[in-house]
């Protein structure tokens, strides 16, 4: 990784993890507690409602585990570097449970943040709401992030009408069963990131039920880094406008596997013209139709145009596609007459159905530098220039890695036009004389995966007063850089430690003052874990 795109992740990373700063008041939940408390360590609080609605700006609140039966409605917004903030105790499971609770659900949640702003929420699990789990409306500068919901009748997180939304490193499972919207919608909405997520085994899928959706007027998102898998009777990430404008999203480095539909589908359903979609970096297999698919169909039977405009599916591998529970199906397919301004390149399609396929388009379509293997017969099916007709050679297709053999035909072999600058384990491209074709550069073939955030440490104590142990489970031979940063951002310790299998360091805390601070791990080179620190 070079350093400008370390910087670039550090940074990203500050922006969403450290945006506030603890100025106010610190209170606790526990099951034991007392709603009429004053909200301390000694003398807690019964429901995360009574935090809601005392919570002001700069405020956090740590939750200590247990099961709340109860629906959390946000009464406050917190303010620019004054986040407020709902937090797991240490790492607390910590369960609020809508079982038995009635409101009229419908466009709101169990955890329901209306008309609100900076606010951000840890470590939560919800299960069994109404409606939504986390139902995020007209708000902005909203971060729900280590959370779970499971058995949502709607969505598991639904994002409407807000802005600069991060929904991270969350589980969604069970979610629209079996009600309407996706397992995680983003509608009207703009700069949002969907970063991190796990969506699994939604419901039965016969009202809703897509993985993740970007739809209706939303622009400026960024969807990737998240596994989609084992949806019934539904694609695992859509870009849908609807009937309204919808622009310059970005969809990269998921994994999306075991969908009931496609992997990742673009269409216009009710005529709203989406343009300016980047698909690159995936790595998508054993879906039931498609890997990829731009289409021109409508849940309403809508008979005007649908305008699709300026997609490029640049270096994805799409695998087995058509051949889960299907036995049809396209590794990449275009199927709209409206659809103008399409590049397919650098991508890899492998034992598909059938590989790439131009059914319909309206024009403007580019297909080049791609490798087939496997039947490419179907209707529409096509080459392209400069494609290759070869075994990819990864090193193990049926364990699902996808990395490349030294002698794969897709090393060295792709296009410099519109190609990603990292690969999907964030290594730089090209390695060597040219870029390899597919989600892998050649140089991150025996590369370790990144993992969800804390998988490759722990720390103990948590909170900590006068010192810090932290254990590193990396493999043997790897660096381990660990970062400590404060409430304004700033690195309070930056130490590089060599790995020997199971190694630990002692960091002293006892000069730090009280407060929540945050920890980024990376491993040979990637950013492999973060950690949430309190000191007190």
């Amino acid at each position: 990784m070079t350093e400008s795109n370390m910087k670039k992740i550090i940074l990203d990373i500050l922006l969403f993890f450290i945006p506030f700063v603890i100025t106010a008041n610190t209170y606790y939940v526990a099951t034991y507690g007392n709603d009429a408390n004053p909200g301390t360590e000694t003398q807690p609080w019964a429901s995360i409602q009574k935090a809601a609605g005392t919570l002001i700006a700069g405020d956090s609140v740590f939750i200590k585990s247990g099961t709340y039966p109860e629906r959390v409605i946000l009464q406050h917004s917190g303010a620019a570097n004054n986040y407020i903030v709902f937090s797991n105790y240490q790492n607390d499971t910590v369960i609020i449970d809508g079982s038995g609770i009635s409101w009229g659900g419908s466009w709101n949640g169990l955890f329901d943040i209306s008309d609100k702003s900076y606010i951000q929420v840890i470590g939560l699990q919800l299960n069994n709401a109404e409606y939504a789990g986390f139902w995020i409306e007209n708000s902005e500068h909203i971060i729900i992030r280590d959370c779970k919901t499971y058995n949502t009748f709607s969505s598991g997180a639904g994002v409407w009408n807000s802005a600069h939304i991060a929904i991270r490193n969350n589980e969604v499972e069970l979610a629209c069963n079996d009600g309407e919207q996706e397992c995680i919608t983003v509608a009207n909405s703009h700069h949002c990131e969907i970063y991190a997520n796990t969506v699994h085994h939604n419901g039965q899928g016969t009202n809703g039920g897509e993985g993740i959706d970007i739809k209706q007027g939303s622009h400026d998102v960024n969807v990737y880094k998240n596994v989609v898998h084992h949806l019934n009777n539904r694609l695992g990430i859509y870009a849908d406008a609807w009937d309204l404008h919808t622009c310059n999203i970005n969809i990269y480095q998921n994994i999306i596997h075991h969908c009931s539909e496609s992997g990742i589908a673009v269409a216009s359903e009710a005529g709203g013209l989406i343009e300016n979609v980047n698909i690159y970096n995936n790595i998508i297999y054993l879906n039931k139709y498609g890997g990829i698919e731009l289409g021109a169909w409508s849940d309403i039977g809508f008979p005007g145009v649908k305008p699709i405009a300026n997609i490029k599916i640049i270096n994805n591998t799409c695998y087995k596609n058509g051949a889960y529970d299907n036995g049809w199906g396209y590794g990449i397919v275009i199927n709209n007459p409206d659809a103008n301004n399409v590049i397919v390149r650098n991508n890899i399609c492998s034992e598909n159905s059938a590989q790439i396929a131009i059914q319909q388009i309206g024009g403007g379509g580019i297909v080049d530098h791609n490798l087939f293997y496997g039947n490419n017969s179907a209707s529409g099916t096509l080459y392209g220039l400069d494609s290759i007709i070869a075994n990819p050679l990864f090193v193990d297709a049926n364990g699902y890695n996808f990395h490349l053999q030294n002698n794969s035909p897709a090393v060295d072999t792709g296009s410099p036009n519109d190609a990603p600058e990292v690969d999907f384990d964030n290594n730089s491209r090209p390695y060597g004389n040219a870029y390899d074709l597919g989600a892998y550069e050649l140089s991150s073939s025996f590369g370790i995966q990144n993992n969800k955030s804390g998988s490759l440490c722990k720390i103990y104590p948590n909170p900590c007063q006068d010192k810090l142990t932290v254990e590193f489970l990396g493999e043997v031979g790897q660096n381990h850089h660990l970062q400590l940063f404060d409430d304004k951002g700033s690195i309070i310790v930056d130490k590089i430690y060599s790995g020997i299998g199971s190694n630990s360091i002692i960091c002293k805390t006892s000069h730090l003052k009280p407060g929540l601070y945050f920890m980024i791990i990376t491993t040979a080179g990637r950013i492999s874990g973060t950690k949430k620190l309190i000191v007190r």
